[in-house]
């Protein structure tokens, strides 16, 4: 249930437009609902700003189907991530208007969220193979109401690529940056602005990267100050944050 629906229902049963008795009963799946094998956080868009988002990956197709018709019904709007393309075939059905970002695994439905940022917030990957955790970046921030802009494969292994991408720099409110390998990019970009920037390490790269340990490990021992660093491959994390930084 979102504020507008909320205050929407207080005002009905003032004008006495709905029972006291119908109001209590609408409430009674708030601040959760109970399916049995999950309980939906049905509250969390009100303390947070957005629905609960579902994670696919470990789930059945109708578990997530039951999870995500119980958010969509009261947000209005659903975010799916780690989302085959059998889930979202499925996802489709109950929800017409759901759109599958196939590169990044996820479902998004319904209109972005709607608030006041600071500005643009800029997704970078290092190379094409960090694309898959930059595209789940770049639609979640999306739908959490932000502009969006983003430039890939401006990696440091052609550091010049990057100077293209000066005037997004310039004018981005928050920075994420996805890179496998050894994880440098994050650190050339926030020596270069003054603010926030997001560091994603990404699982890409040969056998000594230990599927993203390596970039990780670059990452949280950057020189240049300003770096955060989410968990490896979690684009959808650092677009959350980068969200809630972006709020005015």
């Amino acid at each position: 249930m979102n504020r507008d629906t909320l205050k929407k229902l207080l005002e009905d049963v003032k004008e006495g437009r709905l029972a006291l008795e119908d109001a209590e009963a609408k409430l009674k799946a708030f601040p959760f609902e109970d399916l049995g094998f999950a309980s939906v956080d049905t509250h969390r868009e009100l303390r947070r700003g957005f629905p609960e988002v579902v994670l696919c990956e470990g789930k059945s197709t109708g578990d997530v189907l039951a999870i995500a018709r119980v958010i969509f019904d009261r947000s209005g709007r659903l975010l799916a991530t780690r989302a085959g393309r059998d889930v979202f075939e499925a996802l489709k059905k109950e929800i017409p208007d759901a759109v599958y970002n196939e590169r990044g695994r996820i479902v998004s439905a319904g209109a972005p969220a709607e608030v006041e940022t600071r500005g643009p917030i800029l997704v970078l990957s290092a190379g094409t193979a960090d694309m898959h955790v930059a595209e789940e970046a770049r639609v979640t921030a999306e739908m959490m109401g932000n502009h969006v802009t983003s430039r890939y494969d401006v990696g440091v292994a052609g550091i010049h690529r990057l100077a293209s991408a000066a005037e997004d720099l310039r004018t981005a409110s928050v920075i994420i940056c996805c890179a496998g390998m050894e994880g440098a990019l994050p650190s050339v970009v926030a020596g270069l602005v003054d603010v926030p920037v997001i560091a994603v390490p990404t699982s890409t790269g040969y056998g000594v990267s230990l599927g993203g340990l390596s970039a990780l490990f670059s990452m949280l021992n950057s020189c240049s100050a300003g770096v955060t660093v989410v968990n490896i491959d979690n684009g959808f994390g650092a677009a959350y944050a980068a969200s809630l930084i972006n709020r005015t």
